[in-house]
């Protein structure tokens, strides 16, 4: 019995640190592309206008406490604002 005990733990003890030395090796993906359409971060609010045409669209943006308007915006990512004022933003089906 004491020898598989000894078996059991060595085999537990190279997982275990085989496991470590994984973690260890792995390495950090690079950050996601934006997304397309509207999205935020923690403070930003943004639209990215995902095209290969180079077209410019009109978005309805919506405001928290203030008038909504809409916005002509071009091919990338926009930036519309505080992510606390600005509530969403879609586009409208026309181009400008």
């Amino acid at each position: 019995m004491p020898v598989r005990r000894l078996v059991t733990s060595a085999f537990a003890a190279a997982a275990l640190a085989f496991t470590s030395l994984g973690a260890v090796t792995v390495t950090a993906t690079p950050a996601a592309a934006d997304p397309c359409g509207f999205y935020e971060t923690s403070s930003d609010a943004f639209y990215n206008h995902c095209t290969s045409d180079g077209s410019r669209v009109v978005i309805h943006v919506r405001v928290a406490l203030a008038p909504d308007y809409e916005r002509c915006v071009g091919p990338g990512k926009t930036w519309l604002g505080s992510a606390s004022k600005i509530q969403g933003a879609h586009y409208v089906n026309r181009t400008c």
